[in-house]
């Protein structure tokens, strides 16, 4: 998103909170202040309210050097913030604290800034998290005293509307210091924008009907401030992902060959994944990738999964994994004869995945076995791994030579019982 204008920063906008210091002043709104905490936490330690106890209020300190300015709130009624979510929340104002306005070095803490800043630019609309919401009354008691204050000229109360947490699995509020909240995180792990927009627009709210998936122009129709969800948001990983697999499986090949490109060929300028593919760039080649995109497509839920479903191809000695080599063809005992009868079947047959599977579907009944057990054998030996993209159509594009030879070299090693290959 392009911001409207901005960005506005307190430190070029001291004139503005210095004139509201001056008038809250004159108006008797603020006083001069110059406990220490160890003072009031000694003074309060025995009270049944925490917070500070006024004890500066009514002693007449001028303002100085080493003297904090706080709000002097007053002791009756209630301070009602009218929330868009939440409706009138009142908080009484003999449980409120003399809060601080301005630091003893005489800055102005964010609770006067905001006030300031948000009647200046005439803010409208007040929408941040519920955690804030207990700060809320502060605001809504500096703005009423800064309307009163020097004759000035009443300024409406923005709306507030208190949005619910973000939470983890483990309910606890997200954390910057513990989850994965940066939008970068998940640009690099290969989420799809439309599908992240979705996802965090669904947090907290929903449209009517029961469908996770929804065009964003859908979404703007049908957002209302007022039918956002008290209860914390869950921000479910899960449902994210899953969520994105839908969003992946809708782009067109070619729409989907080229959000792909950054994960399996990076251009040399603009934005790249953090971790490049894990073969050298020279061995990339874009046909071969375009014609196995389709089942590629079909299979992940992230685009930083792409590079695992390809890197057979593109790899000259792809490493096969330990465990897969284990249980498809270490322990099983008709794997030697299912790689010699593919080796000798593959030699002279034609090279297309409907015939490749022919061929192999008759490998497995000579063996005696299900296709799916037959090939779990020439899918590790060929490809490195058990799982990857449709065996048939990932042999037709890796080529009769390459395949031959990834089958010879397997065979080798079982009858040589070394640890690995490439």
């Amino acid at each position: 998103m392009e911001p409207d204008e901005g960005p506005y920063r307190q430190s070029a906008r001291e004139a503005l909170y210095q004139e509201a210091i001056e008038r809250l002043w004159a108006a008797g709104a603020l006083y001069a202040c110059d406990c220490r905490r160890e003072d009031v936490e000694a003074r309060t330690k025995d009270n049944a309210t925490p917070g500070y106890d006024g004890f500066c209020r009514d002693r007449g300190l001028e303002r100085g050097p080493g003297r904090a300015l706080r709000f002097a709130v007053p002791h009756d009624g209630d301070t009602v913030v009218s929330d868009v979510i939440r409706g009138e929340v009142s908080f009484p104002r003999r449980a409120m604290e003399d809060f601080v306005v301005v630091k003893s070095d005489g800055q102005p803490l964010f609770v006067l800034a905001n006030v300031v800043d948000d009647r200046d630019m005439a803010i409208t609309h007040a929408i941040r998290g519920v955690d804030l919401l207990p700060s809320a009354p502060k605001g809504v008691l500096l703005w009423e005293a800064l309307d009163r204050a020097g004759g000035a000229t009443p300024v409406p109360l923005p709306f507030y509307a208190h949005l619910p947490l973000l939470v983890n699995e483990q309910g606890k509020k997200l954390s910057k210091r513990r989850d994965e909240v940066a939008l970068e995180f998940y640009r690099d792990e290969g989420f799809l924008p439309a599908a992240f927009r979705n996802f965090l627009a669904l947090l907290g709210w929903s449209p009517p009907g029961q469908e996770e998936k929804v065009p964003v122009e859908e979404l703007v129709a049908a957002f209302d401030l007022a039918h956002v969800h008290h209860a914390p948001a869950f921000f479910d990983v899960k449902k994210l992902t899953h969520l994105n697999g839908e969003y992946v499986r809708e782009l067109t090949g070619p729409a989907f060959v080229e959000v792909s490109r950054p994960w399996v060929d990076p251009p040399p300028e603009g934005w790249r994944p953090p971790t490049d593919p894990p073969w050298p760039p020279d061995r990339f080649d874009r046909a071969v990738f375009d014609r196995l995109a389709p089942v590629v497509q079909e299979r992940v839920t992230t685009l930083s999964e792409v590079p695992g479903l390809v890197d057979f191809v593109f790899l000259a000695d792809p490493s096969i994994d330990e465990d897969s080599w284990e249980k498809a063809v270490a322990t099983d005992d008709a794997a030697p004869a299912i790689l010699d009868a593919a080796i000798a079947a593959y030699g002279d047959c034609p090279w297309d995945a409907e015939t490749l599977h022919e061929v192999t579907n008759r490998l497995a009944e000579e063996a005696g076995r299900k296709l799916a057990k037959a090939q779990a054998p020439i899918r590790v030996a060929v490809t490195g791994r058990r799982v990857g993209p449709p065996l048939f159509q990932s042999l037709e594009v890796l080529g009769r030579d390459e395949v031959l030879r990834r089958l010879r070299a397997a065979r080798d090693r079982l009858s040589s019982g070394g640890a690995s290959t490439g």
